[in-house]
């Protein structure tokens, strides 16, 4: 330590703000001052404070500086100095009653929160127990008074929810009704509803059956103002006199509105005329022409004069040519396909939607003899089949019991999706005709594409000896509806209707955009057998409107890059 008189040693300078020295602090958890009992504190305050010298000359230069501050960290005598001056202004025993203070009054706040909560939660219980009774009370008077006027009551009677016209008086949808428990029961709920403020908010978690749905049908939250003010516009488009087309597709081209999307979906593939005043007698003629078809057709298929033809078609299958196969409506293979149809949705496994499927390829297939029935064209009409009974239902569809619904909403469910499912096959025929050629152009137009967006890619597939027909066949067959869930099938659907020839023509730059998406996954692989498992099970089981809205603008900038400019391909 330096030993220059002269010179006031550091830390002896301005005493009063010496690091470490004990200040009191009196606020929200500390009792105010007390004299009395702080007597001792308050002879040691009252002790004169030690006499300062004169200002210090200031430092000019930095060795001046150094000199005053050169014994800043040295230990000595004046550290127990230090100590001593804190020591004399820190009472113990004034410590411990502060902090006890702090600890009662810390406990007693804590009682009394209990205690409110528990004198809250008895009022919700009191509350709830009297509603439940005035409630019984009501429904006892209102069955007396029913009872009195002749009118027969059942267990769906209560329910002030609106009935369905195509349900056979079954209720399809309550948002707000429910059984009314014990009143037990409603203070547990009340209790768990209590637990689930004090959580952290969870994000909805979309039921893994719900990919058949878009999202907006799975548990999401309430539509946004923006969502609202979309189908505003669909609702003003639809309900003119007669409705603009091309405005449709382009509003349509981002997502239809569930609401909106069975008329919008038939007036875009040209099902519906745009006049408003002839959609009913249009409707009414299709439907009765096509049970024409099951009657003249599907309903004879057991007729004695018909049974030497389906017996030889059982016959003959393996024996046919590929030439003549295709001609003929196979049975066999629907049979055989239909409960292949989205296995995992338990929708498309009840006999009466089944019974429905059979009859809409069935009679297709007779129309159509230059292709007949090819497996992959069953998966075309879930989609149809899905938006049409969202038309007379409200609730979640995956589940839904088809029986429920009246005899002419099934039929005209039925009728709908084949008429519109017609209309789609009929752009993309050939791709369903001997040797399939509109599927094997189109995958050979896709490996060109991708060869010219993403050298990298396309040569590493090569490298592999991965061929685009053994992945990308089934994506042009089934129009990815193996590789998406069904959910974002039909919003994908959304913009195919909307664009102009989005199933024969665009769908080729959704292939490409979809393919490059996984570029990273794919160059990751290093073997044959690697890429194909890749390729044949992409991870898109989450994907929702999001991931298929991006997917659509990149197919369509490639689509504006090279649609029009078919030498690009070409190097």
């Amino acid at each position: 330590m330096s030993t220059d008189g002269n010179k006031k040693q550091f830390w002896k300078r301005n005493a009063a703000k010496v690091p470490g020295n004990i200040q009191h602090v009196y606020g929200a958890q500390h009792p105010p001052f007390d004299p009395l009992l702080h007597a001792n504190l308050i002879k040691a305050g009252n002790k004169p404070p030690p006499a300062t010298p004169g200002k210090p000359k200031k430092a000019t230069t930095f060795q001046e500086f150094e000199s005053i501050t050169s014994d800043a960290w040295d230990v000595g005598d004046d550290d127990d100095e230090l100590l001593a001056m804190a020591a004399q202004n820190l009472n113990i025993e004034v410590v411990m009653e502060t902090a006890n203070k702090v600890i009662e009054n810390h406990s007693k706040q804590q009682e009394r929160q209990r205690q409110d909560q528990t004198t809250e939660l008895e009022q919700r219980e009191e509350d709830t127990q009297e509603e439940v009774a005035e409630d019984e009370e009501d429904e006892e008077e209102d069955e007396e008074d029913r009872l009195g006027e002749g009118e027969v009551t059942g267990p769906e009677v209560s329910f002030a929810s609106q009935r369905s016209p195509y349900t056979d008086g079954r209720l399809v949808k309550s948002h707000s009704e429910a059984p009314i428990g014990s009143p037990k029961d409603t203070a547990g709920e009340h209790a768990a509803l209590h637990r689930q403020r004090s959580l952290p908010h969870r994000p909805p978690v979309i039921p893994l059956v719900a990919r058949m749905a878009d999202q907006n049908t799975s548990g999401t939250p309430a539509m946004t103002e923006r969502e609202a003010s979309r189908l505003d516009k669909f609702k003003q488009l639809l309900t003119g006199p007669n409705t603009d087309l091309e405005e449709l597709r382009k509003l349509s081209w981002s997502g239809i509105p569930r609401q909106v999307r069975p008329i919008t979906w038939k007036l875009l593939s040209g099902y519906l005329p745009a006049n408003a005043e002839r959609r009913d007698s249009v409707l009414q003629r299709k439907r009765q022409e096509y049970f024409g078809f099951i009657q003249q057709y599907y309903d004879s298929r057991n007729d004695e004069h018909h049974q030497d033809t389906y017996r030889q078609i059982h016959i003959d299958i393996p024996r046919m040519s590929p030439e003549s196969l295709v001609l003929q409506p196979k049975v066999t293979e629907i049979h055989i396909d239909i409960p292949r149809t989205n296995p995992l949705i338990p929708l498309f496994q009840q006999a009466s939607v089944q019974e429905i499927f059979e009859r809409i390829l069935f009679i297709w297939a007779i129309r159509h003899p230059a292709s007949g029935y090819v497996q992959g064209i069953n998966d075309l009409v879930t989609p149809f089949f899905v938006v049409y009974v969202f038309e007379y239902i409200e609730e979640e569809v995956e589940n839904f019991d088809v029986s429920s619904l009246q005899e002419e909403a099934l039929r005209n469910i039925e009728a709908d999706s084949f008429w519109c499912m017609s209309k789609l096959l009929d752009g993309i025929q050939d791709n369903y005709t001997f040797a399939q050629p509109g599927i094997q152009r189109k995958v050979k137009a896709l490996e060109e594409l991708v060869s010219r967006i993403d050298e990298s890619v396309h040569r590493h597939m090569q490298q592999y000896e991965v061929e685009y027909l053994q992945f990308a066949f089934r994506w042009m067959n089934n129009l990815l509806m193996r590789e998406l869930p069904l959910r974002c099938t039909i919003r994908l659907w959304d913009t195919y209707q909307a664009e102009p020839e989005g199933f024969s023509h665009f769908h080729l730059y959704v292939c490409a955009a979809f393919l490059v998406r996984w570029r990273k996954e794919i160059l990751e692989e290093r073997d044959f057998q690697g890429l194909m498992i890749l390729l044949q099970n992409l991870p898109t089981m989450h994907w929702g409107n999001e991931e298929v809205s991006v997917l659509l603008a990149e197919a369509y900038r490639l689509k504006f890059a090279f649609a029009d400019a078919p030498n690009h391909y070409k190097r």
